[in-house]
C-alpha cells in the first residue's frame, strides 16, 4: 500500500481492492463512499420480505450514513468536512430521492463551499440507493485546527 493511500476502520470497508482514500499533491481523492454501516455493512433502512430480496429503503438513513461515512474518511485523512471542493453524487433513483437527498444535503454541508454534480444511474454495486465521490484539499499545517 502506498503511503498516500488511507484506510480507516472507522469507514466501511471497500467492496475491491482500493483504498478508502488517496493523497495526490494537496488534494485528497476519495474512492466512492457508500451508506454501509462500518463493522457490520449493514445498509440503514434497507426493508427486506421474508425471502432476504430489497422491497423498499429509506433514502434519508441512506443520505445520514453515507455523509457520516465521508466525514469518516476525510477524518482519518486528517482533512475536515469544510474542507471538500468537490462532490459527484449518484442516486439509483432521481425521481424519488432527489428532494429529500437535496434536503439533506443542504443540512449538512451548510457552509461548505463544494462544487456538486448529482447523477442519476440505474444501480450500484451493493443495495443502496446513494453514492458520494469526493475530492478535499488537504490544508497547509495549522496548529490552529
Amino acid at each position: 500500500m502506498s503511503d498516500d493511500s488511507i484506510r480507516t476502520d472507522a469507514a466501511p470497508a471497500p467492496v475491491g481492492a482500493y483504498p478508502h482514500a488517496r493523497r495526490a499533491g494537496n488534494l485528497l481523492f476519495l474512492s466512492g463512499v457508500g451508506p454501509r454501516q462500518p463493522g457490520s455493512n449493514a445498509i440503514p433502512g434497507n426493508v427486506h420480505d421474508a425471502g432476504g430480496r430489497l422491497v423498499g429503503y429509506d433514502i434519508e438513513a441512506q443520505c445520514r450514513q453515507v455523509f457520516a461515512n465521508v466525514r469518516a474518511v476525510l477524518e482519518a485523512s486528517g482533512v475536515h468536512w469544510e474542507d471538500l471542493v468537490d462532490v459527484t453524487v449518484f442516486l439509483t433513483d432521481m425521481k424519488r430521492d432527489f428532494a429529500a437527498y437535496n434536503r439533506l444535503y443542504a443540512e449538512y454541508f451548510a457552509g461548505v463551499d463544494a462544487c456538486r454534480t448529482t447523477v442519476g444511474i440505474d444501480t450500484l454495486p451493493t443495495p443502496i440507493a446513494i453514492e458520494l465521490k469526493c475530492v478535499a484539499l488537504i490544508p497547509a499545517r495549522d496548529p490552529q485546527r
